[in-house]
């Protein structure tokens, strides 16, 4: 794809990435390429995301044919999701962004702090 492909993005195609690129979604699809997982297991495994931030990726995530959702019937009645052969085409793209992030990270704050300086820096030194 072209980088003005790129630039261009836009409908279902910009919806799609929107979807599935949102720190949420990227974080269960990497917990669940290890495994299958219920809900409260999920919740656990990812720092910092809600109850109903975590249901509504995961009807985001099942809509979109990225995971499957099994009801096992037991005493209570549980639930456990599992990543899809769709899903699991992202494995790699993920593992890339999160290796890109790590890598990446100093420079990042580097970048970060030079604007934040030139900010707060007198209008006449900008």
């Amino acid at each position: 794809m072209s980088r003005r492909e790129l630039a261009e993005l836009s409908g279902a195609r910009r919806e799609l990435l929107d979807q599935t690129l949102d720190k949420w979604s990227i974080s269960v699809l990497a917990v669940l390429c290890d495994g299958p997982q219920r809900f409260s297991r999920l919740r656990s495994e990812i720092e910092g995301i809600t109850q109903k931030s975590l249901s509504q990726t995961l009807r985001r995530l099942e809509r979109n044919g990225m995971i499957h959702r099994r009801v096992i019937d037991t005493s209570p009645i549980a639930v456990e999701y599992r990543i899809s052969d769709l899903g699991r085409t992202l494995e790699a793209p993920i593992a890339a962004l999160q290796a890109w992030a790590t890598q990446s990270l100093v420079d990042v704050e580097t970048a970060r702090d030079r604007y934040d300086a030139r900010l707060d820096a007198p209008t006449s030194a900008r």
